[in-house]
């Protein structure tokens, strides 16, 4: 007799990729490619960086300086806008289909181009099963962010039921911001998922003490990026002395306790795996429970 699977232990995986800078065909080759390989493990959940479609565009000022917007500029952020991404968009269909075809949740960070509005979004989408199930948009861009990318209403931040447990998100330095996380571990999270742009050190010690305060598993990915994965064209709109690498990654898997599980990945694309047992995260918070014994009403 066949011995019947652990629901509660199951593998997890963090991809950190280069995308094809503004070829979101391209990109979605290199995710099917992935998949295929992350399916040969088993993994149920997969997170993909931060605005992966069409890319992270660090090194561009998109002509933006305070009271003065170039044309230039304005014609590269019509170039970002123009292949950035929509819910009911194709690549939104075809990530929802993978999802479907290999039988895992997916976390993948787009620039989302709304419906409505002329806006973009530093957005995660959610899919499982053939849908989009959830959109998390970034609720405070940094710095020269703020230039291509609004603002979400904070309604987003929430976790959402999966096969694997409660599943919420957070972008980057929003991880920075305590009513932010507050707000996602009250919805019960259990795999708390990172996405991010920031390749330093002190990022993973971020990651390990999220992981330590929320008691959840945490999933950071990230883009290894360098300066010749941008077109000659995009080359000479970088803004000057910009490193050869632009981004080492970081990637990371850490557990409830805060503990190294996976990573921290740099200077290479690749993919991380872990396994991870729903029922640790009851076991560490016998110890503490953010929203339950160890919160106080009084602070």
């Amino acid at each position: 007799m066949m011995k019947e699977k652990n629901s509660d232990v199951f593998n997890v995986a963090v991809l950190q990729m280069t995308p094809v800078f503004f070829d979101n065909a391209g990109t979605l080759e290199k995710v099917e490619t992935s998949l295929v390989e992350l399916k040969k493990q088993e993994c149920r959940l997969v997170v993909l960086p931060e605005s992966l479609f069409p890319g992270y565009p660090r090194g561009f000022t998109f002509g933006a300086s305070v009271g003065r917007r170039t044309e230039e500029g304005k014609s590269l952020w019509l170039k970002y806008h123009q292949r950035s991404v929509s819910r009911e968009g194709d690549i939104a269909k075809r990530l929802a289909q993978l999802s479907a075809e290999f039988d895992l949740d997916m976390i993948v960070g787009v620039t989302e181009r709304d419906g409505i509005s002329s806006s973009l979004y530093c957005s995660s989408f959610h899919f499982q099963k053939g849908s989009l199930i959830h959109v998390h948009r970034k609720i405070k861009p940094t710095g020269t962010e703020r230039v291509i990318w609004g603002e979400g209403d904070g309604r987003c931040i929430r976790s959402v039921d999966t096969g694997c447990g409660r599943v919420g998100s957070l972008i980057c330095w929003e991880n920075y911001m305590p009513e932010a996380r507050m707000k996602l571990y009250r919805s019960g999270v259990d795999l708390y998922v990172a996405p991010t742009a920031d390749a330093r050190d002190s990022w993973t010690a971020s990651m390990r003490h999220i992981a330590c305060e929320s008691r959840s598993y945490v999933l950071s990915s990230n883009q290894y990026f360098t300066k010749g994965d941008y077109d000659p064209e995009l080359q000479a709109l970088l803004e000057e002395d910009q490193p050869e690498v632009l981004c080492r990654g970081g990637s990371c898997i850490v557990s409830p306790y805060g503990e190294i599980l996976a990573g921290p990945l740099y200077d290479q694309e690749g993919s991380l795996i872990a396994e991870i047992d729903r029922n640790e995260i009851i076991r560490s918070r016998m110890d503490f429970d953010v929203t339950g014994h160890y919160r106080s009403e009084l602070l």
